[in-house]
C-alpha cells in the first residue's frame, strides 16, 4: 500500500492526534439505510496474522439475507451500489467521490474484521445486504429499480466519480479507517466517544454549518401524554411514569455538539439514542417542550451525527472544495491511500 498524507496545513485540519483504539463500526445512517435507528456495533478487531494484509481488487461476498446465498461481487460494482444506496445522485460529484472513498474503506475495514474473527450469520460472506447492520448496496437491478426513468444519467454519475476515486481508502496508522457517515448533523458533527462510548482519534467533533441549510434538518414530533406513556413503556417496561408528564423526561447532560447524552426519564436514566430509538427520532440532538397534554420533541439533524456529514459534504462540494478536501475534514489526522 503506498500510503498520501493529507497535508494539514492544505486542508486547513489541526487536530492532534493519538493512537486510535482498534474498534470495527457496523451499521450505517446515510441514505437508504437512515432507518438504521439503534447504536452502531462496535467490535474489538484483533488482527491475525494471515489476515494483516488487505485483499485488494477481491471481489467482495455479500449474504443476500433474502436467499440465504454469498455472492461473489466485484469491487467496483460493490461501491458502485453502495454510493447508489446511501448518498443522492443530485450530491455534487466530490460530494459523490468522496462517499465511495467512506464507502470503499467501510468494505475493506469490514473485511478485515471478517477474516480475522468470522460472524457465524454471515456464513464466510465480508457483510450483508441486511442495511440494519451493515452499509446500504444496491445491485445494478436494485438501482435500475430505484432511479427508474433517471437509472441511465443517474446511474452513470455515480460510476464516473466511483471510477475517479476507486484506487483509494481512508487509512489511520496504515489500517483502514472506521469511515461512520450520516446524513446530516447538528451543525457540528458528534464524537464516536459520545455517541457510543469508544474514542476513536479521527471521529471527533468537526464544524459542518451547511447541515442547518438541509431539508428537514429540523423537525417536530408530537405525542399525547397516552401514546408517550405507551412508547417509553414498551420500550422500557421497568420505567415508572406517574404525576404530571412535564416531569417525565428531564435532559441532565447534553454534548457539545448538542447531543443528548443523559436524561431522567420517570425513574430512570437513559441516553438521548435510547429515547431517538424508542419512539423513532432523526438524531439523539433534540429538545423537550410541554403543550398542553402534549410532549413536543424537536429534533436537530439526521442519524447518529459521527464522521462525515453527507449534507456538510455536499454543501462543501458546492463551495469548491475537492473529495480529498471534504475527507479531511471530517475524518482529521487520516490518511488517503492507494490499495495495491
Amino acid at each position: 500500500m503506498r500510503t498520501y498524507l493529507v497535508s494539514a496545513a492544505l486542508l486547513a485540519v489541526s487536530v492532534a492526534v493519538l493512537p486510535a483504539v482498534p474498534v470495527m463500526l457496523t451499521g450505517g445512517d446515510g441514505h437508504i439505510s437512515e432507518e438504521s435507528q439503534g447504536s452502531p456495533e462496535i467490535r474489538e478487531y484483533v488482527p491475525e496474522e494471515e489476515s494483516t494484509e488487505m485483499l485488494c481488487g477481491e471481489p467482495y461476498r455479500v449474504l443476500d439475507v433474502s436467499t440465504g446465498e454469498v455472492l461473489e461481487v466485484p469491487v467496483s460494482d460493490y461501491v458502485k451500489g453502495a454510493v447508489c444506496a446511501e448518498m443522492p445522485a443530485t450530491f455534487e460529484p466530490e460530494a459523490l467521490k468522496a462517499q465511495a472513498v467512506a464507502a470503499h474503506t467501510y468494505a475493506e475495514r469490514q473485511r478485515m474484521l471478517e477474516r480475522s474473527s468470522p460472524e457465524p450469520e454471515l456464513m464466510g460472506a465480508d457483510f450483508s445486504n441486511d442495511t440494519s447492520k451493515y452499509q446500504g448496496y444496491f445491485t445494478q437491478s436494485q438501482a435500475r429499480s430505484y432511479f427508474g426513468d433517471s437509472y441511465e444519467m443517474n446511474y452513470r454519475k455515480i460510476s464516473d466519480a466511483v471510477d475517479e476515486v476507486l484506487p483509494y481508502i481512508l487509512t489511520y496508522e496504515d489500517e483502514p479507517i472506521i469511515s461512520a457517515f450520516h446524513s446530516m448533523s447538528s451543525g457540528v458533527t458528534e464524537s464516536a466517544e459520545n455517541a457510543w462510548g469508544a474514542h476513536v482519534d479521527y471521529l471527533v467533533p468537526v464544524e459542518s454549518p451547511g447541515d442547518k441549510e438541509a431539508p428537514k434538518y429540523r423537525e417536530e414530533y408530537r405525542f399525547g401524554k397516552a401514546e408517550l406513556k405507551e412508547m417509553l413503556e414498551k420500550a422500557f417496561p421497568d420505567i415508572v411514569l406517574e404525576g404530571d408528564m412535564k416531569e417525565w423526561l428531564t435532559v441532565t447532560d447534553i454534548s457539545d455538539s448538542g447531543t443528548v447524552l443523559a436524561l431522567q426519564a420517570g425513574d430512570m436514566q437513559l441516553t438521548g439514542n435510547q429515547i431517538r430509538t424508542a419512539l423513532g427520532l432523526r438524531s439523539a440532538c433534540f429538545d423537550i417542550r410541554t403543550e398542553g397534554e402534549q410532549a413536543v420533541f424537536t429534533t436537530r439533524g439526521f442519524g447518529h451525527g459521527v464522521g462525515m456529514s453527507q449534507y456538510g459534504a455536499n454543501t462543501m462540494a458546492k463551495s469548491g472544495s475537492s473529495w480529498q478536501e471534504i475527507l479531511a475534514h471530517y475524518y482529521p489526522g487520516c490518511s488517503i491511500s492507494e490499495t495495491e
